[in-house]
């Protein structure tokens, strides 16, 4: 079976560098997180990578990021825009918003043919993340369809001393996904447990082993079709709402609750991190200067 793709989602980018953390130099050759995530799929036996961007950012991409990465993996770039709505609707004029994550993934139906894995670019998922994905997509079954995947990272490993964070909550029965539940204002009580407020106004503990989505998910192709499906019933019901984003999680959720596909929850103990607030930033640069100096990092990547 031909070797996974790792799905970038990168269109949030801009051309001014000031300020974008996705192209912030934290490493201490100037790595950016995604270099780390790119090279961690390397090495996990990713067979190529498929960035979405958007078009206006094509040419400082390429020079700028992409060539980077020649002669290491092969590389391929799709574009999101808010114009690119199936025949029948068109973009709102008051739109400026793109259309959310499980939008930016459809557009790489066109150059992904083999089960892949998607990512955020400015997230930092660790080693063996990308290894128990590569593994599970890679022993699929020649023509599987809707056997699906997330890397279910511990809740607990996943927080900022920052600030409180929004993670996606995973129910599940077994191994297998029943339902995510986006939660907001995660963060660490006066008892420094972590916890956060229901829709009740209820405060509710996590258990640090609390399974949370990080957007890590696996697909075989066949969820471009789903995709598809399913946003033309969202922009039947939102497209006259300027800020409603057809998420990942929300189509995952639609799927598993009917029946129609499973998704198996993947442990791992790697810990995110990630720059959520400024705050966050130099500890991010001490970890992956810890991470070099111990060689789980060489000292040029690329």
């Amino acid at each position: 079976m031909s070797k996974p793709t790792l799905f970038v989602l990168a269109a949030g980018m801009g051309s001014r560098y000031g300020g974008l953390k996705q192209l912030d130099g934290l490493g201490p050759h100037g790595e950016t997180i995604m270099d780390y995530s790119i090279y961690d799929a390397i090495q996990s036996g990713f067979g190529k990578v498929v960035f979405v961007i958007r078009k206006d950012f094509e040419e400082d991409f390429r020079t700028k990021i992409l060539s980077k990465y020649e002669n290491h993996i092969p590389t391929e770039v799709v574009f999101q825009s808010i114009n690119d709505l199936p025949e029948g609707f068109t973009c709102p004029a008051e739109r400026t918003k793109p259309w959310g994550t499980n939008h930016a993934l459809m557009m790489g139906k066109n150059v992904i043919n083999e089960p892949f894995a998607i990512i955020n670019s400015d997230d930092y998922y660790g080693r063996n993340s990308f290894e128990v994905m590569a593994k599970e997509l890679s022993e699929l079954e020649e023509g599987s369809t809707k056997k699906y995947s997330m890397v279910g990272f511990k809740v607990g490993n996943t927080m900022s001393e920052s600030g409180t964070v929004s993670r996606g909550v995973c129910e599940k029965e077994g191994e297998y996904l029943t339902g995510v539940v986006e939660r907001t204002s995660i963060g660490y009580n006066a008892e420094h447990k972590i916890s956060f407020i229901d829709e009740n106004g209820v405060e509710q503990i996590l258990e640090p082993e609390t399974p949370v989505s990080m957007n890590f998910w696996g697909f075989t192709p066949d969820y471009f079709k789903y995709s598809e499906e399913y946003f033309v019933k969202f922009l039947q019901e939102h497209i006259n709402t300027p800020k409603s984003e057809f998420f990942i999680p929300t189509l995952i959720n639609e799927l598993v609750k009917n029946g129609t596909a499973s998704v198996k929850v993947l442990t791992t103990e790697s810990k995110w991190f990630g720059v959520t607030y400024s705050e966050d930033r130099q500890g991010v640069v001490d970890k992956f200067a810890e991470l070099h100096a111990t060689g789980v990092y060489p000292e040029k990547m690329f």
